[in-house]
């Protein structure tokens, strides 16, 4: 197994507003799966389901290339220069330096909070990642299995599961890339 990619540029999924993208092809599948009556025209998302099913399988394209795309009150301006010029003086420089003495802690304190927030963020879009992965497994084998039982069906029923295996399998390829899974 490999690395989950930590870098933004390199993820195929960059927020959680994006795997929604995915769980509409799951949640698309669902229905497939429980009313065989369905067809591509029944969809919500026909147009990428028939662009799939034109590209084919062994197209190389990614998931989404498929679906797709300063002034303080009441101060004075005296009163702010002597004060910036007095935090100066305690690392021996002047106004100036008071800037960066006074800064310094809000820069630092927004720093880690930036820092815990985006922490936060990066690990739960990773469970969202993982969750998604195993659901779009599960729906993609269903998929495989409803395709093997229905091969007697019309070409438009035919044609709607071949989509949706065929985004599902983008989205688990784009997915284990993210996930770091070979």
């Amino acid at each position: 197994m490999g690395e989950y990619v930590k870098s933004k540029k390199d993820m195929r999924f960059q927020s959680q507003d994006a795997l929604k993208t995915v769980q509409s092809v799951i949640d698309d599948a669902d229905l497939a799966l429980n009313d065989k009556s369905r067809r591509m025209s029944d969809s919500p998302i026909g147009e990428a389901l028939a662009g799939a099913v034109g590209v084919g399988v062994g197209a190389g394209i990614g998931f989404a290339g498929l679906y797709l795309g300063g002034s303080v009150v009441g101060l004075s301006a005296a009163g702010i220069t002597s004060g910036l010029a007095a935090a100066g003086s305690l690392i021996g420089g002047g106004m100036v330096a008071g800037i960066a003495v006074l800064a310094a802690p809000a820069v630092v304190l927004g720093g880690i909070g930036m820092g815990a927030a985006s922490h936060v963020r990066n690990k739960k879009l990773r469970e969202a990642k993982e969750l998604i992965y195993k659901n779009a497994i599960a729906k993609q084998t269903a998929i495989v299995k409803a395709l093997k039982e229905e091969k007697d069906a019309d070409k438009e029923r035919i044609d709607y599961l071949t989509g949706l295996n065929v985004l599902l399998q983008a989205a688990i390829k784009d997915l284990k890339h993210d996930l770091g899974i070979s």
